[in-house]
């Protein structure tokens, strides 16, 4: 009777062990994709491009600043960050004229107003024209950081340099090269074309 007891004991757990090899390879792996498939189909059906993006906002010295894009894509990581296409935006300085910027691309921050603008980036401020490739604007710091192949146009003159950063409250400007031996390039029109380098 005992060794009939410790066989049918035996049978019970072999019987455990093998539903449950049987639950972990099969149906636990169902399950499993099963939600995988939910959660990709969520995901699907929901959209992270905005079209028509437009942004405004007024700081507390009265300057507006507005931001237009034909396109916004929202980062999962970061849902305050869009990334932009086609973007146009305006700096509407409390005392002085408007700043208007054109580029292909743009990396914008819904909770600062803080923008990247880069490819192709086009800045004009009255008879002043600023082309490049990479401008990084800040609201908060009141500053534009315009760099890589910049060339600065106004009626006199045309500058080349590395970088130009503007305050936009007090208008300093710095002007400058990444490598000191390198001097800023400026073209008076005035003079026919001759070029002149002046230091950083």
């Amino acid at each position: 009777m005992v060794r009939s007891k410790k066989t049918y004991f035996f049978i019970i757990i072999t019987t455990l062990g093998l539903f449950f090899i049987i639950y972990s390879k099969y149906f636990k792996n169902e399950e499993k994709k099963i939600t995988e498939e939910a959660e990709v189909t969520e995901t699907e059906n929901i959209s992270n491009i905005i079209r028509d993006v437009h942004y405004s906002t007024i700081d507390t010295d009265g300057n507006e600043y507005i931001v237009y894009a034909l396109q916004g894509e929202i980062d999962y990581t970061y849902p305050e960050v869009l990334f932009l296409t086609k973007v146009k935006a305006e700096i509407k300085l409390a005392n002085s004229s408007n700043i208007t910027i054109i580029s292909d691309f743009g990396k914008f921050n819904s909770n600062n107003f803080d923008t990247i603008f880069s490819k192709n980036v086009n800045i004009n401020y009255i008879d002043n024209k600023i082309v490049s490739e990479y401008l990084d604007f800040s609201l908060e710091r009141n500053s534009m950081i315009i760099s890589r192949n910049v060339i600065y146009t106004n009626l006199e003159n045309v500058l080349k340099a590395d970088v130009i950063e503007l305050n936009l409250n007090t208008k300093d400007t710095k002007i400058f090269m990444y490598e000191e031996k390198n001097k800023v390039n400026i073209i008076n029109k005035s003079l026919n074309g001759n070029n002149q380098k002046i230091q950083n």
